[in-house]
């Protein structure tokens, strides 16, 4: 049997593009999209459009990832204040792109399970771990940390969230994270996915690194009005998906507080972060 889980395009089309036709060649016996297939990014509609068509043509299959939680949060409450309503504008703005297909975003899985067709080749997919779709596993995540987060007796368990590729071993029990097709953080631009095959009384996992037409992602940025019209964070989104390294959670922990206190603006607050680090 063999298999094709890719995770976090978020809203890169090109990227998404290179993925399916990759995928055709390879031409798994089942195909699932592990998450964070919007948001982020500036074609989240293109995006689910084109994966609906697959999911209904070839029967791939959806995991919701955290930003499929957010974005359909946001079209059920409205932003409690200002401030929160320009620093979630740019989830906002994903959720008007894609609320003509709303319907294609509902019951999605948390979780899917498959095998490759013998008692102990169970395969567990999800976003993050049992515990939500945003607690990811790291090369940081202790093992410690992993206890009571992992389903029992599976062969192999298959997560995304960090935008970074990994394997390693859990008391036994195979992890592979498939990193991100669309905004990697590993410093590499290019974006990734998993292949797995059932041979041997076992899976073998492969990591696939691929190159894209990035030319054409910078303008759907600059063209869509993502940047324009997503508020103050989207230029970080911009330069995290641009370099290929992540940056809100540095944001967060030395800007964020003193914008939620009133301390500071939030725009002001962004372009002085952005020029710490270098942009």
């Amino acid at each position: 049997m063999r298999v094709v889980i890719f995770s976090d395009v978020q809203a890169n089309l090109p990227a998404m593009q290179e993925v399916v036709e990759r995928i055709h060649h390879w031409a798994p016996d089942l195909v699932v999209m592990a998450g964070d297939l919007v948001n982020r990014g500036p074609k989240s509609l293109d995006c689910l459009e084109l994966f609906d068509g697959l999911r209904r043509a070839h029967g791939w299959l959806p995991v919701q990832g955290n930003h499929e939680t957010w974005i359909l949060r946001c079209g059920r409450e409205t932003p409690a204040n200002a401030l929160e309503a320009d620093l979630r504008r740019f989830a906002d703005w994903t959720y008007a792109q894609v609320k003509p297909r709303l319907a294609a975003l509902l019951d999605w899985p948390d979780h899917l399970c498959f095998h490759g067709g013998a008692a102990d080749s169970w395969v567990h997919v999800t976003h993050g771990t049992m515990a939500n779709n945003r607690d990811g596993i790291g090369v940081s995540v202790s093992d410690e940390s992993l206890r009571g987060k992992l389903p029992p007796d599976i062969a192999l368990f298959v997560t995304a969230h960090t935008h970074r590729p990994l394997e390693r071993v859990f008391e036994g029990t195979p992890i592979l994270n498939v990193g991100s097709a669309g905004s990697p953080f590993d410093g590499d631009v290019r974006g990734s996915y998993a292949q797995l095959e059932w041979r041997g009384a076992r899976w073998h996992a492969e990591i696939v690194r691929f190159s894209y037409d990035r030319v054409q992602a910078d303008r759907d940025f600059l063209d869509s009005g993502f940047i324009e019209e997503g508020g103050p964070l989207a230029r970080i989104l911009y330069e995290e998906w641009r370099q290929a390294r992540p940056l809100m959670s540095q944001w967060r922990r030395d800007f964020e507080p003193a914008v939620l206190t009133g301390e500071r603006p939030a725009g002001p607050a962004v372009n002085e972060f952005l020029a710490q680090v270098g942009i």
